[in-house]
């Protein structure tokens, strides 16, 4: 399934901590994958409430293949050019370091345990030949869950890389959260959710243990590691919420939320709290142009604080955000950041936290400078961040809301 960053293929990564006492035994042939896919379908359509259309497509392939897929599918979401834009942007927001190759490193995770996916190009679910029969069961349950999903929706458009960041963010979040509850389900492994009062930390922790068996993952950046996990364990937060209180539909559709704000705060989403959409004004220039959302605000203002506390109550109140990354000289750029924010509080708030931490990142050779700002009446702060020689210090780019 497509994204930013294309999703973990080990589902390993996210049940493992679930499966304490698995016989390991290997899945020794294509007929013994397609029995468990059989076996597997009606517990996947309980779970989720919803029958196949079609029978599922499986198909077994060898690991080098999955290997070729994964990077031409890499390449097919995340061209030259595109790539280079949003590396460049992550470093200017001291996401990534400078000497990253970021997609070396999204390769190398990719294929570290991967077990199999779904494809929705050829609507085929594919399995590594020879995988651990324990992971293949899961892998199973949570991939049956997209070929569902597939035929209910359509996953491509969902989560077209050229779509709005936050907004395709919110959208996997609800794929990815519906595929690990339901598979849970289907494989019996659920447990009472409602007895567990943070499923994010629950979880969360029973990731770091598992750390050490993914080096590849550990070792990359923070805002790569938590926009991997966040589908998983924030959409299913927000799956779980929504089956208490619209367990008669599904979130699909006019229900799918529009913004990761709308994940991580339901009682937002049931207010209907939309995003502000902003679009840069001409003349538009940006090398590279997208928004964070309050997901990755929230990552920013972690790593800038070294507070998983304060970067959520930093981004609280998001309202909508836009960035442009520009040329700026010798192989240099230059960072413009809008942010919108629901009140003056809020705005005042980051913009104070802003201003105490951007500094702590030490770049002599640039300037930075972080203003209150408004946009058809919303309250905002701007952030420009870029080489002090920079032309367009006195003719700044804007935004204006996109209606």
């Amino acid at each position: 399934m497509r994204g930013r960053f294309l999703r973990l293929s080990s589902l390993a990564l996210v049940l493992t901590g679930l499966l304490a006492g698995v016989q390991r035994a290997e899945a020794q042939s294509d007929k013994r994958v397609h029995e468990l896919a059989e076996l597997l379908a009606p517990e996947v359509e309980r779970a989720v409430g919803l029958p196949f259309k079609l029978p599922p497509r499986v198909a077994v392939r060898s690991r080098s293949a999955v290997r070729e897929y994964m990077t031409r599918k890499l390449d097919d979401d995340l061209p030259p050019q595109e790539l280079v834009g949003l590396a460049a942007a992550y470093r200017l927001f001291g996401l990534i370091p400078d000497t990253l190759d970021l997609r070396a490193l999204l390769l190398a995770l990719y294929t570290e345990q991967v077990v199999g996916y779904y494809d929705p190009d050829s609507s085929t679910l594919y399995v590594v030949a020879g995988s651990d029969l324990g992971q293949l069961r899961i892998l199973l349950a949570h991939e049956l869950v997209h070929a569902l999903q597939g035929q209910y929706m359509p996953l491509d458009s969902l989560l077209d890389p050229a779509a709005a960041n936050d907004r395709r963010m919110a959208a996997q979040a609800v794929l990815e959260g519906q595929a690990t509850l339901a598979a849970l389900t289907a494989l019996k492994l659920d447990r009472d959710f409602e007895a567990i009062p943070d499923f994010w930390s629950t979880y969360r922790r029973a990731l770091k243990q598992q750390h050490e068996l993914m080096p590849v993952f550990s070792a990359a950046p923070t805002i790569i590691r938590e926009t991997l996990i966040f589908p998983y364990l924030g959409g299913a937060d927000f799956v779980r919420w929504f089956d208490r209180y619209h367990g008669d539909t599904v979130p699909f559709g006019p229900r799918l939320p529009l913004s990761t704000e709308q994940v991580l705060h339901p009682d937002r989403y049931s207010r209907g709290d939309l995003p502000i959409s902003l679009v840069l004004t001409e003349p538009d220039d940006a090398v590279y142009s997208d928004g964070l959302g309050e997901f990755e605000t929230r990552v920013l203002l972690t790593v800038l604080t070294g507070s998983e506390s304060m970067g959520r109550a930093g981004a609280l109140a998001w309202g909508g955000d836009r960035y442009g990354v520009y040329q700026a000289g010798d192989g240099q750029y230059a960072l413009v950041w809008w942010t919108l924010w629901d009140t003056e509080r809020a705005a005042e708030r980051f913009a104070t936290l802003l201003s105490r931490e951007w500094p702590k990142r030490g770049m002599p050779s640039r300037r930075f400078r972080v203003k209150r700002m408004s946009v058809d009446g919303h309250p905002g702060v701007q952030l420009i961040d870029a080489p002090k020689d920079w032309p367009r210090w006195n003719d700044l780019p804007n935004v204006a809301i996109d209606n």
